[in-house]
């Protein structure tokens, strides 16, 4: 019942009818959130974002999506783990940035902020393979960006992607060993 209402909210919002987001955030916030903590595990441990900032960031960028026909509750999901992986690609560029004396700070240097400043290379470095991936193929690399960003099981992604789990599990393998060529340039 609540994914046909997820659905049909959506259809409407598809639709023009803006009041259709004041029901569905309640709808799917809890799942928004588990996907947004399931992002931030694999971030730095000075993260300034918390799972409900980057839930609020991403879902406000998604209802500003006027191009968008809303298909169903896994379809939304799906383009809910891009936008917050965009979010925090572009914090760890900013991150990165400051860190290269954009603003003047002085940091007392330890393990912490060494392990941060890995950490937002290889999120910046893991969205580059996932752009290049995309422009090769985009069915391998938005299931990267489900069951690694989004945190979805085998068989979620496969929904959400309109394909079998067995394909999604091939693809899976595939793409891992692609990706692990690629980062270990």
């Amino acid at each position: 019942m609540e994914t046909h209402s997820v659905t049909a909210l959506l259809v409407e919002l598809s639709n023009g009818k803006r009041d259709a987001v004041d029901h569905l955030l309640p709808l799917i916030y809890d799942e928004l959130k588990r996907l947004a903590a399931s992002y931030l595990r694999r971030e730095r441990s000075d993260h300034t974002l918390q799972p409900t900032a980057l839930v609020n960031e991403a879902y406000l960028k998604m209802i500003d999506i006027t191009r968008v026909s809303w298909q169903n509750k896994a379809h939304f999901i799906g383009v809910a783990a891009n936008q917050m992986r965009r979010i925090l690609v572009d914090h760890a560029r900013q991150h990165n940035a400051l860190k290269r004396g954009g603003e003047f700070h002085i940091l007392t240097l330890n393990d912490e902020i060494d392990k941060a400043d890995e950490q937002s290379t290889e999120l910046i470095e893991l969205d580059e393979a996932l752009t290049e991936l995309e422009k090769m193929d985009p069915t391998k690399a938005k299931l990267v960006e489900l069951r690694y960003f989004g945190g979805l099981t085998f068989d979620e992604a496969a929904e959400v992607m309109g394909v079998s789990t067995i394909t999604v599990k091939r693809h899976w393998k595939m793409t891992k060993a692609w990706l692990y060529g690629r980062l270990a340039k």
